[in-house]
């Protein structure tokens, strides 16, 4: 088991408390094919707080994927807007938005999508060099990074060179050396065994604890998603809580 009390110069805060961090209200979404119309979500609202953990669970095809992506500026919403900090998202420039999302949103998926040919100091080092911060500070915050989440010893390492349960930590590292706010995770366990799934579970508790991170996590995971603070779930492109789901 690895250790996460490395310190970091990362304004560390205390977990969740009431502070709105984003709000999505009255999301629709449909994709069209010539006359055919297919409804994914339907005026689906949401509000994530600072520094929590929320699980949203749902069967293949029920929109959370999409839900996932409309909240990370990813995909547009039909209808409904999504605020973050006091900005309506699809009301900004498209430049705007990828300086948004570059800042104050990181993303994790089930495929952790690292760049094979690069180690893993240089895959979570690649989202802060694109912002033009100087390499070496971020190379030193990226090795902190990777110190963190038990990976200092794999630093020169390709994707290839590392287990499925690593390579899904790079991934959270690399989801956060530009500090967001809010972390979206698609499926993060998925691809992993059940050893490797429970670190990253640890990982995410522990981040959101330390640094105020908010995570929001898709998983088909029933364990995974009972751990976290708040779960919701979709059905039929509706985000519902589990007592209207039972009902």
């Amino acid at each position: 088991m690895f250790s996460l009390r490395v310190p970091l110069d990362m304004n560390s805060e205390s977990t969740m408390n009431s502070e709105l961090l984003l709000k999505v209200s009255n999301v629709s979404k449909h994709y069209t094919d010539g006359a055919v119309e297919t409804p994914v979500l339907h005026n689906v609202n949401i509000e994530v707080y600072k520094g929590e953990q929320l699980a949203i669970v749902g069967s293949s095809g029920s929109g959370k994927s999409t839900l996932l992506h409309i909240m990370g500026t990813l995909d547009k919403p039909s209808s409904g807007s999504v605020v973050m900090l006091d900005e309506d998202l699809y009301k900004l420039s498209s430049k705007r938005q990828a300086h948004v999302r570059n800042s104050n949103i990181g993303f994790i998926y089930q495929f952790h999508h690292l760049l094979p040919e690069f180690s893993a100091l240089e895959n979570v080092s690649m989202p802060a060099l694109i912002q033009g911060k100087k390499r070496k500070e971020v190379e030193s915050k990226a090795t902190a990074l990777l110190e963190r989440v038990g990976l200092g010893h794999r630093l020169a390492h390709t994707p290839a060179e590392m287990s499925g349960g690593e390579r899904q930590r790079v991934a959270i590292a690399r989801a956060l050396i530009n500090d967001p706010k809010l972390v979206l995770a698609d499926e993060p366990t998925g691809n992993l065994d059940a050893n490797s799934g429970e670190a990253v579970y640890e990982l995410i508790t522990e981040l959101a604890a330390q640094l105020g991170t908010a995570f929001v996590v898709v998983t088909h995971d029933q364990d995974l998603a009972a751990r976290m603070d708040r779960q919701l779930h979709m059905k039929d492109g509706h985000l519902v809580n589990a007592e209207e789901l039972a009902g």
